[in-house]
């Protein structure tokens, strides 16, 4: 996220089709407007690896594969989000046009500057989703991602991984060789 964008603040009735309007895409949280960057070169790579994977894993389920055009609106956290990558299996999901609330899995490319203020923020917002079973983030930069996990009693378990170590999505049944993560990916 960057500095909030015109108007400053607004509701959230009012944010969705204020955001429908936009030539460029605004995240809400909490009644401020914040204006979305474009990614780099390393983080759409990353991001289309990934969704590819998934997209193919997924063909002929009830999952859906949302590669950050669709909005995720968090009720807990007052916010409408843009998440990188998206998965959802939910009936209710599938019927929506613009919003969706029920995502299995989330993923989070991470930018150049500011990783980690924005991996933590994020990942506050997100993770009292009733849905969510894993949050993961990705560091094109140090070729490292982060696995957020939640276990059958709620609690979330972090998982760290190397480059070299196989990517694996539990909730989708996913597993992905680091290789094919960061496959062109430039440095």
């Amino acid at each position: 996220m960057t500095a909030p964008a015109t108007p400053p603040t607004m509701s959230a009735a009012e944010f969705p089709q204020w955001e429908l309007r936009q030539t460029l895409k605004h995240e809400f949280v909490r009644g401020q407007v914040f204006a979305l960057t474009g990614p780099g070169p390393a983080q759409v790579t990353v991001t289309l690896n990934l969704a590819l994977a998934l997209r193919q894993h997924l063909r002929g389920s009830i999952c859906r594969m949302l590669v950050s055009d669709k909005m995720l609106r968090v009720e807990a956290s007052d916010a409408f989000l843009y998440p990188d990558v998206m998965v959802t299996c939910s009936a209710t999901d599938a019927a929506e046009r613009l919003l969706m609330r029920e995502p299995l899995l989330l993923v989070e490319v991470l930018p150049a500057v500011g990783a980690a203020r924005h991996a933590g923020e994020r990942f506050a917002l997100c993770r009292d989703l009733p849905s969510l079973r894993e949050y993961l983030l990705l560091d094109p930069a140090a070729r490292r991602w982060e696995l957020q996990r939640r276990g059958d009693d709620g609690a979330w378990t972090c998982h760290g991984f190397e480059p070299a170590q196989p990517l694996q999505l539990a909730c989708v049944g996913l597993r992905l060789a680091g290789a094919a993560l960061w496959a062109n990916v430039p440095r």
